[in-house]
């Protein structure tokens, strides 16, 4: 019932920056549902790098904070990460999730961020 596409991952160099896009579609309103970042590397368990509520409160694991911003737009229906100074242990697959009112969580496919030192 929801659908979520990522775009926007790549290689980049230590210190740049990077904008990760989420487009949500589906039977689920947009606007009820709390969206969030995720990243994974092999080997490691699926972690939490922001949140952000559906009235905009947002959250941010210590390792990104200050660094990182997610936003959101109810219009356009998409979720996005803002990624500066970027450090080469935030090399991981990003994936996008939706948490509808409903419960359960949807993930996107996945997006690979690589930061080279």
């Amino acid at each position: 019932q929801v659908q979520l596409v990522e775009s926007g991952g790549g290689l980049v160099q230590a210190g740049g920056s990077l904008g990760l896009s989420c487009a949500f579609s589906g039977s689920i309103f947009f606007s009820l549902c709390a969206m969030g970042w995720y990243r994974q590397v092999p080997g490691k368990q699926r972690e939490v790098v922001a949140s952000i509520t559906r009235t905009g409160d947002t959250n941010y694991a210590d390792s990104v904070r200050g660094r990182f911003t997610i936003s959101r737009d109810n219009v356009k229906k998409t979720v996005y990460l803002q990624m500066n100074s970027l450090k080469p242990e935030d090399t991981a697959v990003y994936y996008c999730a939706a948490d509808p009112p409903s419960g359960g969580r949807n993930w996107g496919q996945g997006t690979q961020v690589t930061v080279s030192s």
